[in-house]
Formats: structure tokens, sequence, C-alpha cells
């Protein structure tokens, strides 16, 4: 059976429906970075999905293409993620989606090193004619945060976030976003087969 870190890693990708604490271990994605409405058929984001897969897959099918991972295994690959925040800092505004910044990532298992994702890149900009070159190996520390699912459309997350920092004053904390400590969320349901009402999106907000 290939492994599954949904299934694996539960209390990072299968949080209750109530905020809880979590620290996170540092973790290695691909990512890209873009700016704008998500939303926007054309836009950055939809193409940054796009582009992400591609070298996922390039690098999980590998040794289909003759080249050997030292400690490879046969894993799922994780789910996209996304880091958001504005440019001027001020609070995520989810009716003015254009003025989003963003890094979608997906998960790398720990067995791939910066060497392979540079070949990863080489042999998709090979065989799929694209350029790859804006894919990004990227080292992302999370640490103390609220974690909760986050169960239906996008646009009602604002009532969610606003538990989770208040579950995070009740406890002691504080949130702590920064540049480098960002809003993040993970998406489990496909927009496309899944109606927008069951779409599961864990939600992490760092806290201090």
């Amino acid at each position: 059976m290939p492994f599954d870190y949904k299934k694996e890693y539960k209390e990072f990708y299968l949080p209750p429906a109530k905020p809880n604490l979590v620290t996170l271990p540092p973790v290695n994605y691909i990512a890209m970075r873009g700016q704008g409405d998500p939303n926007v058929e054309d836009g950055e984001y939809k193409r940054s999905i796009s582009m992400l897969y591609g070298i996922a897959f390039t690098l999980k099918m590998c040794r289909k293409a003759g080249y050997d991972m030292e400690g490879y295994f046969d894993y799922v690959v994780p789910p996209l993620e996304g880091l958001w925040w504005t440019a001027d800092g001020s609070p995520l505004d989810f009716f003015n989606k254009s003025s989003l910044q963003f890094i979608s990532m997906i998960r790398l298992p720990d067995f791939v090193r910066h060497e392979d994702f540079n070949w990863a890149v080489s042999e998709a900009t090979q065989k799929k004619k694209s350029d790859f070159s804006a894919v990004e190996y990227f080292h992302y520390e999370e640490g103390l945060c609220v974690q909760c699912m986050h169960i239906g459309p996008y646009d009602n997350e604002p009532e969610t976030i606003s538990s989770m920092a208040s579950f995070a004053e009740s406890n002691g904390y504080q949130v702590d976003l920064t540049p480098t400590r960002l809003h993040h969320e993970i998406y489990l349901s496909d927009p496309r087969r899944t109606s927008p009402e069951k779409l599961k999106t864990v939600i992490r907000i760092p806290v201090k």
C-alpha cells in the first residue's frame, strides 16, 4: 500500500472541527508564489496548481523515467496547501481576493533532496514542453499553531478563523502572523467534484 500522509499523520491532516493547538515539525515542499484572485480561470493561482502537480507526479513516477532516489518508497501525492497574506499586512479580505498573496505548495517526502527536485524540474520541462522554473524547493518551519477543520465554502472561513482566534486568546495565546508565519490552508476536497457545503479545508493560524 502506498504511504498516505493524510492517514499516517491524522493529527496534521484530519483535525476536529473545533480549534485545537498543534506543534508542526519542519517540512519541505514544492512551492510556487503568486498573487491575485484564486478563482480567476487563467490567473496565477490556477497556473501554480498545474505547475506543482506536474513536478509532484514527476517525482512520484521517477523510477519509470529511470531516475532512482535514495530511500524512495511509493506514496500518495499529498494534498494541495497554501499560505496566504496581503501585501500591506492587513487581514485577509475574502471579499477582495485580488489583494491576496500566496504560496501554493505540496508536501515532499523526506527522501526528496534538493538535487532530486532539480532533476524533476528539468525532466518536467523537457517532457511537458513547459517552463517549470518558477517552482521552488521550499522549507517551512511552522511551529505552534491553532488548527481546525473548516467544513463548507471558502468564503465562510472568516467565522471559523474568528473562533480560532478566540480559542487562542482564551487559552493564553495570541495570533502571531508575521512575514515568515502565515495563514495556512490544506485542501482536502476537490472543488470541481465537491459541493461547496461539503468542502473540507484544514486551517492553521500561528500563535505564540
